[in-house]
């Protein structure tokens, strides 16, 4: 039986990095859709659900997948080609890329980071082997490298003894019990602001917003809830996170399979997920607690969910308060359920994949989108 495509288990350095380039968006187009390509594979969600996610081809998503499988977080970028023949030997830029990659204190020099200048002048004077290049030389041989002028940033790794038992647990039930199993997380805070965001204007008039400056509306959680199998995200603002709020998100998770037989929810360690009655109830109600590693919450599938409610409800919004703005979380919802079904797409998505089987002769498969609840 073929093996379904997917990405090779996350590092927790990888995954937070990922998590914190969906939650933020702030990077470019392309580096932000393959990371939630990677984020979501790496959450349990197969191929389709992906490229219904992120607006794309199968293929792409694919293709994304097994890059980051050989090169890690290295396929986040794209690799553009072109330009005249370089001057220098390919081992004089590995030289000058390790040089600006390393402290100036550890090759002697009086100070804590590089400029430009500083670089030159240190590259120039060498003993043995001077380096003559121009200040945009070697500004675009930093770029192609990868080596950017960037702040300082902290790092932690997660504690968690049982880091590979927890993960193996949700891998587990996402492959072999799809059908059963659900994710919850709490997403916020959601506050009363105009929010920047991108959209389609006439070059040189932006949309604008308003500044603001006095919050007097407080914020609100979405606490949301998503159907793995069924690829249904639901769930409802509150305005704080607390048990009752944690218990009523998984009596809605728990309706949504009435048979009575066991399910799995996957959410993080908040200690509200973790509360005694909770534990009880779920014991009672056949509902197994799957917790993420610390500090691992981008295990949790519902985490590429989050982007794409962040994107189109927040970012380019100003609400006037919070009926307004969970209104609009909830009508995106609808849509979000209910129009992968539509007769319009799925005839597009027909035809696009019919003219991709033409050209590269490429067999698909893959389930039938998931229906509205």
């Amino acid at each position: 039986m073929t093996q379904p495509v997917k990405v090779r288990r996350l590092t927790d350095p990888e995954g937070q990095k990922l998590q914190r380039i969906v939650r933020r968006g702030t990077t470019s187009t392309i580096r932000y859709r393959r990371a939630m390509i990677v984020l979501a594979s790496a959450g349990g969600n197969t191929v389709p659900v992906i490229a219904r996610l992120v607006q794309a081809d199968e293929d792409t998503v694919r293709e994304v997948i097994h890059r980051f499988n050989e090169i890690g977080l290295a396929c986040l970028d794209p690799q553009w080609a072109g330009g005249r023949p370089r001057l220098l030997s390919p081992d004089d830029e590995d030289f000058v890329a390790q040089t600006a990659a390393t402290r100036p204190a550890t090759l002697g020099q009086p100070f804590t980071c590089w400029s430009i200048r500083k670089l030159l002048a240190y590259l120039r004077r060498l003993p043995g082997r001077a380096i003559t290049i121009g200040r945009e030389s070697l500004r675009t041989l930093l770029h192609r490298r990868g080596i950017t002028f960037q702040r300082t940033k902290t790092w932690k790794e997660s504690p968690d003894l049982d880091f590979e038992v927890k993960l193996d647990q949700i891998e587990d039930a996402l492959t072999q019990r799809p059908e059963r199993t659900f994710a919850f997380d709490e997403f916020g805070p959601l506050g009363i602001r105009p929010t920047a965001g991108a959209g389609w204007a006439p070059a040189g008039k932006p949309d604008r917003l308003p500044a603001t400056y006095r919050r007097t509306h407080g914020v609100t959680y979405f606490h949301g809830c998503y159907s793995v199998g069924d690829d249904l995200l639901w769930g409802v603002n509150r305005r704080r996170k607390g048990i009752d709020h944690t218990w009523a998100a998984l009596k809605s998770i728990r309706a949504a399979r009435p048979d009575g037989a066991p399910i799995y929810v996957i959410l993080d360690n908040l200690s509200a997920h973790k509360n005694g009655r909770i534990r009880t109830w779920a014991r009672k109600h056949k509902v197994s607690l799957l917790f993420t590693p610390t500090y691992a919450s981008w295990a949790n599938p519902i985490e590429a969910h989050f982007g794409p409610l962040r994107r189109f409800t927040l970012a380019n919004s100003d609400h006037p308060n919070h009926t307004v703005q969970t209104r609009a979380l909830h009508a995106y919802l609808r849509w979000r359920n209910a129009h992968a079904r539509h007769p319009d797409v799925l005839a597009a998505q027909r035809r696009e994949r019919a003219r991709i089987r033409s050209e590269k002769g490429i067999r698909w498969g893959g389930r039938p989108l998931a229906t509205a609840a």
